[in-house]
């Protein structure tokens, strides 16, 4: 049976839509640079929306952040400072902070207004991380802060939406980007991204950025999880100039897990880690076809 009352529209892409029922509409509004929805959901609690498309979730919002973090953390021997491109929630600092090692944290992040008004509706994401002396903001555009940073940084995690037509993403997905990431990582430096839909239908462009980093770092590893709030497995990207996630042992990871306290996360933990590289073979196979993206030629989702 339908409910009586207010549902929230998602469109994926044009083919395909979800409907959330809005048991509280918490927020609805216009920042400089996006449309912002944030509602509760009997279901998936509290979700934030950007361009009415989903971003996270009450319910699961630890599964995309636990992914989006720890592996490139974890691969990292010694990583002290970190660099996050988007996460306006806070989250993805909120992980990487628990790395004890990590003496500074920056958040780069174009839209204030939205990192204010996670600050405000959504505290259950970033729990103190804003605050925490080891956290710095700035509210700039990200590729304008790679291109012109002096400093260099052990991991770098790009938690940006994905490249929607007039969006602030779109030129943060190319090979002329990637090659500047890579330029400001240190010698042993770690780079991961959220790849967006891992699905057999919708993962082009997982494939795209996979084969545009191949094309920058020697060791590219692709990884996977099912995200239940988007309804689909989602995609990341590792990239990395000298560690391997897959030349770890399972001892060399639970040891890492447990020096770095690491141990009571929601989702990860050492025996289920190696898991995520394991891939299908529609991916195994989409993964060779992926476009090299370009300033010229970027990857732009058509809703």
């Amino acid at each position: 049976m339908i409910k009586d009352g207010p549902y929230f529209h998602e469109p994926f892409t044009e083919d395909l839509v979800r409907l959330f029922f809005m048991d509280e509409i918490v927020y609805e509004g216009q920042t400089k640079y996006q449309l912002v929805h944030i509602f509760a959901n009997k279901v998936f609690g509290k979700m934030l929306f950007l361009d009415k498309k989903v971003q996270s979730a009450q319910v699961d919002e630890f599964i995309f952040h636990e992914c989006l973090v720890h592996p490139a953390m974890l691969l990292h021997p010694e990583p002290k400072k970190i660099l996050i491109l988007g996460g306006g929630e806070g989250a993805t600092l909120r992980e990487a902070l628990k790395h004890p090692m990590v003496q500074r944290a920056i958040m780069v992040d174009i839209d204030q207004e939205l990192v204010d008004l996670c600050r405000q509706y959504l505290p259950e994401w970033s729990k103190g991380a804003f605050d925490d002396s080891r956290s710095k903001l700035y509210f700039q555009d990200a590729r304008r802060f790679v291109e012109k940073s002096r400093d260099h940084f052990d991991v770098i995690i790009s938690d940006l939406t994905e490249p929607l037509e007039g969006g602030p993403s779109v030129y943060l997905f190319t090979r002329e980007f990637f090659t500047r990431v890579a330029e400001i990582l240190s010698d042993d430096g770690v780079f991961v991204l959220q790849a967006g839909s891992a699905d057999p239908f919708y993962h082009c462009f997982m494939a795209a950025c996979a084969r545009t980093l191949a094309e920058v770092f020697p060791v590219v590893r692709p990884y996977w999880t099912f995200i239940f709030s988007f309804s689909l497995p989602w995609g990341f990207v590792l990239a990395a100039k000298k560690y391997d996630p897959l030349s770890l042992s399972n001892d060399e990871i639970s040891q890492r897990f447990r020096q770095r306290g690491l141990t009571r996360l929601g989702y990860l933990h050492p025996q289920f880690f190696p898991s995520l590289f394991v891939l299908p073979r529609y991916l195994l196979l989409g993964l060779k076809k992926g476009d090299v993206l370009t300033d010229e030629k970027p990857f732009i989702w058509k809703a």
